[in-house]
């Protein structure tokens, strides 16, 4: 799917989430709901941004009862790119939560209309960093282990994701002597089920028909031989035809046309040094 600027981006409401919305209404806890869920799409919406600026394409959201969910597929990213991109959703909502603070401070009289706002936002922030799969601290915990293989990366991060899910429902237990918290209940049972997910985000694709129709500018890069495919990524714009000049110890060594540089990255080696992506050099080799 293209993901330039004003490409189609899907949007859907799970039946669940408006069952949840009914009941809320019903339950006086309106406002809550609809609180959450707009502190969920801003938290989803930021790692979509972030992913944009690195080239990937984030582009189907879906309202959940607990929240929401964005998808793709993060092939050849970075890890400190993906990073980056796991960070984005909770430091949107520790932003939004510092902003409330500081509108108390400068004025406090708005502190009855949004400390809902402020609490939830910060508890999204704090919740999505614990180091459970499929959070985001889980994935980014996931992806630090990488050197360990796929497999054991995951079976770490369930087995910690379980740890963290048994000491939930353990306060849930505990809960049920005082005040029953099926808060917890739901946030433990959620964890179990997300220790087997997984998201997708999806690739950008470029598609030059209808541009090439209305006339578009060339944009030249002047990079290091010796970067790597994915770190060019962000260059690309449906607005500019991309060209990477590439050099090598300070002297010029070639051009990249952006046909070139997606035939490349077609063949899925996302670390492959630029220079390596020249036809004259490739011929050498």
């Amino acid at each position: 799917m293209a993901a330039f600027p004003g490409a189609k981006f899907k949007f859907r409401i799970h039946p669940l989430f408006l069952l949840v919305g009914v009941l809320s209404a019903l339950t006086g806890e309106l406002l809550l709901f609809l609180a959450a869920a707009l502190a969920a799409v801003q938290h989803e919406c930021a790692h979509a941004f972030a992913a944009r600026r690195y080239g990937f394409s984030l582009d189907s959201l879906v309202l959940m009862p607990y929240g929401a969910v964005v998808s793709g597929d993060i092939s050849g990213i970075g890890k400190r790119q993906e990073v980056w991109v796991l960070l984005a959703g909770p430091l949107a909502n520790a932003a939004t939560a510092v902003f409330f603070v500081a509108l108390w401070w400068l004025y406090p009289e708005t502190y009855p209309y949004t400390d809902v706002a402020a609490y939830i936002s910060f508890s999204l922030f704090a919740v999505n960093l614990l180091p459970a799969y499929p959070l985001d601290g889980g994935r980014i915990l996931k992806r630090l282990l990488s050197p360990l293989g796929e497999k054991k990366s995951m079976l770490v991060c369930r087995i910690v994701t379980f740890a963290i899910a048994a000491g939930v429902l353990g306060y849930f237990v505990y809960s049920c002597f005082r005040k029953p918290a099926f808060t917890a209940l739901a946030f433990g049972i959620m964890l179990c089920a997300g220790a087997f997910g997984g998201g997708r985000y999806g690739r950008m694709t470029f598609s030059r028909e209808k541009s090439f129709k209305r006339g578009v500018e060339e944009r030249r890069v002047a990079i290091a031989a010796d970067r790597r495919l994915r770190d060019c990524l962000k260059y690309m714009t449906e607005e500019k035809y991309l060209v990477l000049v590439l050099y090598e110890k300070g002297d010029y060594l070639g051009e990249l046309t952006e046909e070139e540089y997606l035939a490349a990255l077609e063949k899925g080696d996302y670390a492959l040094p630029l220079k390596d992506c020249l036809p004259d050099f490739a011929k050498e080799a």
